[in-house]
């Protein structure tokens, strides 16, 4: 490991290792998970609550690098706020499946089509439209092309007010003024009172959720603290530069605050974070609006991949981010990348769990889909990550391979080696109770790379 100067420190993400545990699944609403996950049983788990039927390892950051969190989502990860997580999919009965859209061969459908030209025509108004097809007219080949070819980049941009022709209109010798004036600036992802009551907003109304459940705070930890954030502010300089970190991308309408995407961009991927809006817009389907712009937005910046979230296969709100093709889901085991359609979506639809990479290797047929149940009593959580047998990360011989007593550690502000803690040595990688227990655990979970590229923060 590189000692760490204020360089090196200003290059590494941190991370707290929070430890592998179970949680209720909000998906299937199921007592006892036997309608996508029939294996999973009483028996099975032992004195655990069949209820509870989601399984992930957890980490926590304020300071995560967007090169670092790429090569996390690469490997299954996912953020809420400043918490990281993986699912253990084979033991989940709602397996999450990270989606990964090709941003360059993206085919809009019919109704991803109508839903842009829908928004154009509301904020145009059939008064400007009418004025500016006569004193603006469009030749019959530019018209024969807009029928016939549709420009996702030109069409999400049409109707924002930078864009629209404003010719002089002759009765009122003033410009020609669409029916709204619509606009959409990115921004960092900072807490405004706007952003604040349009978010309750979107949760009480459309999520039916207690106004009570949320305060700025809570708001601001979810949606407000992302990972690191690069130009750290716009300005007129920068403003062209490549953005990578947690940013806001704003719509409004009429100067007033009507939706807000909250996106992770990568140097290879935008990430979809979150989106809300007002819900008296609703009936415009914003979420193929802002979906289809900040795939746009992938191919205006140069970023290849576009990044829908999880995808869950059983669950049928989760169906429509198959609508944007082509699209492509990490192979839980081996990290690679298949289509969606075709043989990985036929085996999905006969059971949760498919890692296509262990279905073609040369011992899949002696091999059971799952793994094997735990003896009746066990606690999962109490196990080493090791014993578990998640999909997709190191093995204990990987993990011991890896330089981990000289990862560093910070300590009340000041980086150590984990070599230099008393008793290091002589601690098992296997003893998920030790110090080394947990450190191997997350350097299992998070990779080679980023156990170079990282800190830990522990104790702190």
């Amino acid at each position: 490991m590189q000692p760490v100067d204020a360089e090196r420190a200003r290059q590494l993400s941190l991370f707290r290792p929070l430890g592998y545990q179970r949680n209720s699944c909000g998906y299937c609403k199921s007592d006892d998970g036997s309608q996508y996950f029939p294996h999973l049983t009483l028996t099975g788990l032992g004195h655990v609550d069949t209820s509870v039927l989601g399984a992930s390892y957890f980490t926590s950051s304020v300071a995560v690098r967007p090169e670092h969190y790429e090569e996390l989502v690469n490997r299954g990860w996912r953020r809420s706020g400043t918490l990281y997580y993986k699912q253990n999919l084979q033991r989940s009965c709602c397996p999450h499946y990270t989606l990964r859209l090709e941003a360059s061969a993206f085919q809009p459908r019919r109704d991803q089509r109508k839903a842009v030209n829908r928004w154009n025509k509301f904020i145009l108004g059939p008064a400007y439209m009418r004025k500016a097809a006569r004193l603006c007219p469009r030749s019959r080949e530019e018209k024969k092309h807009r029928k016939c070819h549709f420009n996702l980049r030109s069409a999400v941009h049409e109707s924002e007010y930078s864009n629209v022709k404003r010719p002089i209109d002759p009765a009122t010798k003033r410009p020609l003024e669409p029916a709204h004036r619509f606009e959409v600036n990115i921004e960092g992802d900072s807490v405004s009172q706007a952003k604040f009551e349009l978010f309750v907003k979107y949760q009480t109304t459309i999520h039916r959720e207690d106004v009570s459940r949320w305060k700025v705070k809570d708001f601001q930890r979810f949606l407000c603290s992302g990972i690191k954030r690069s130009p750290a502010s716009l300005t007129k300089s920068n403003a062209l530069e490549k953005k990578l970190g947690s940013w806001h991308q704003c719509y409004r309408l009429d100067g007033k605050l009507i939706a807000v995407a909250v996106l992770d961009l990568m140097p290879s991927g935008v990430s979809s974070v979150y989106v809300f809006y007002d819900p008296e817009y609703e009936q415009w389907e914003f979420g193929k609006l802002s979906a289809l712009r900040e795939v746009a937005f992938s191919l205006e910046n140069d970023y290849p991949y576009y990044y829908m979230g999880y995808y869950i296969h059983s669950c049928q709100k989760m169906r429509y981010k198959a609508n944007y093709k082509p699209q492509y889901i990490l192979d839980p085991e081996s990290n690679t990348w298949d289509p969606l359609d075709g043989e990985l979506a036929q085996k999905l639809d006969t059971r949760p769990y498919v890692s296509l990479s262990r279905d073609q290797s040369s011992t899949a047929a002696t091999e059971s889909s799952t793994n094997p149940p735990f003896e009746p009593d066990v606690n999962e959580e109490e196990l080493s990550l090791f014993d578990i047998h998640m999909p997709g990360v190191l093995t204990l011989d990987e993990v011991k391979a890896l330089d981990l007593d000289h990862w560093h550690l910070l300590f009340h502000g000041t980086f150590v080696e984990m070599i230099d803690l008393v008793g290091w040595e002589d601690m098992r990688f296997d003893s998920p109770q030790s110090v080394k227990g947990i450190i191997a655990e997350l350097a299992a979970v998070l990779g080679p790379r980023l156990v170079r590229d990282s800190a830990v923060v522990l104790f702190d």
